[in-house]
């Protein structure tokens, strides 16, 4: 499918929630093309549907001194984390609607799933990073001998797999695809310590940053992840 990107750049969450509503009922009634957002957010940590109170293990006032805001929203997945550093990506495309009969879906969602993150993993080459899925598990991810690069990261997480990129995605009543994923460039990874990220205690998160030397630039990493979106999802 044909689609525009915009960019954002540094933008509230809950202004680029509102957008993402505008732009999906404007894509469901054939009034603007589909349109990948790509952006970053202020601080912030988000509940999905499935999401769990106490996976959130900061309290209020060290929120208040970290500057973190807080939603509940409407996406697919637990608790994340979004800020400045982090690339996000919110595709906005008509998937297929509800059969009206059947009430099933006339576009493959888990495979929507699968197709973002294997854009994502085809940007990753790119840049000279080999990740890749697993099974049962969303997002994009490196395995333990790549990790074990890390030199923050503890010991005994260098040894396991960890996670690059999370995705939660919510498909509308019209079929239009919302939310999208998060790709950890060079953020503040202090702030993946307030939560338990989707709700998996013992699964190590990384940035690029902590596997690339030098680290790519947000501009570079952008150009690589609309250069695979096409690839993917372009006619």
């Amino acid at each position: 499918m044909n689609f525009i990107v915009e960019d954002l750049g540094l933008i509230e969450y809950e202004r680029a929630w509102k957008l993402q509503d505008q732009y999906a009922a404007e894509i469901a009634a054939g009034t603007r093309t589909p349109t990948l957002l790509l952006l970053e957010h202020p601080h912030v940590y988000t509940f999905g549907r499935k999401g769990h109170a106490e996976n959130l293990l900061w309290g209020e006032e060290q929120l208040k001194q970290k500057g973190i805001d807080i939603h509940w929203v409407d996406r697919g997945g637990d608790v994340t984390y979004h800020g400045p550093g982090q690339l996000v990506g919110y595709p906005l495309l008509p998937l297929g609607k509800l059969d009206s009969q059947s009430k099933l879906p006339q576009a493959d969602y888990v495979g929507y799933v699968r197709r973002l993150e294997e854009a994502l993993i085809a940007a990753l080459a790119r840049l000279g990073l080999v990740t890749g899925q697993r099974s049962g598990l969303s997002g994009v991810w490196v395995q333990a001998d790549v990790h074990s690069r890390c030199p923050r990261c503890l010991p005994e997480d260098r040894a396991r797999p960890a996670k690059l990129a999370a995705i939660g995605v919510k498909v509308d009543v019209h079929g239009v695809s919302r939310h999208g994923f998060a790709l950890n460039v060079n953020p503040d990874m202090t702030y993946w310590d307030g939560i338990i990220a989707c709700g998996l205690q013992h699964e190590p998160i990384v940035s690029l940053e902590d596997l690339l030397e030098p680290v790519p630039t947000m501009e570079r990493v952008k150009q690589e992840v609309i250069h695979s979106f096409r690839e993917v999802f372009g006619d």
